[in-house]
């Protein structure tokens, strides 16, 4: 079995990268060499610094987000969430049973049991559902046809059993993170994207 050892006086061959900056071929001095030259180095240098004082900037505003601050990013990704499940699914809007308008801002993830007085049910699929913005902000929500509407997707037992969900939920920041990103991932798959 041969083996090949470099000698001290044969230089070390490295195969030929792009400069970091300029994006111009050059041979690297070594592994770890990214610039093709000087400046290039200095760009790159302020590049990194910079890279790094704005992932210091979004963990100090992370920590002081409040509780609350953190309850609306985790409402919007699941809102988002539940809008696209329904447009997929092509379903009309819950209560009023005409078809959606998709092309503009005119879309609502409506709560059956709103989130003033049942908070608790914020977060659950079951609850919410894809809803005009006519019939949910200017229609009251439409309670009663929504509960139509909701025995026909989900059955009477599951309206039931929705109605009857008293069960106190208050999220610690943890869990509210935790929400944002299953429904953020949530969202990535339902569109196809990894």
């Amino acid at each position: 079995m041969m083996t090949f050892t470099r000698t001290s006086d044969q230089p070390r061959k490295h195969r030929k990268r792009k400069c970091a900056i300029c994006r111009e071929q050059f041979e690297p001095r070594t592994i770890s060499h990214k610039a093709c030259k000087p400046q290039c180095a200095q760009e790159l240098i302020e590049q990194q610094r910079k890279q790094a004082e704005r992932k210091q900037d979004r963990a100090r505003k992370a920590a002081l987000k409040t509780r609350g601050d953190w309850m609306k990013e985790a409402q919007a990704a699941f809102n988002a969430f539940i809008r696209e499940r329904d447009r997929l699914a092509g379903y009309p809007c819950i209560c009023c049973g005409q078809p959606i308008d998709w092309s503009g801002n005119n879309v609502d993830a409506g709560h059956y049991r709103s989130r003033g007085s049942a908070p608790h049910m914020r977060f659950n699929e079951q609850n919410v559902h894809a809803q005009a913005k006519q019939c949910n902000r200017y229609g009251a929500g439409r309670a009663v046809d929504y509960r139509l509407g909701l025995i026909a997707r989900i059955g009477l037992a599951g309206v039931e059993a929705l109605e009857a969900d008293q069960t106190p939920q208050k999220w610690t920041i943890p869990e509210l993170q935790q929400i944002k990103a299953t429904y953020k991932q949530k969202l990535l798959d339902l569109k196809g994207q990894p």
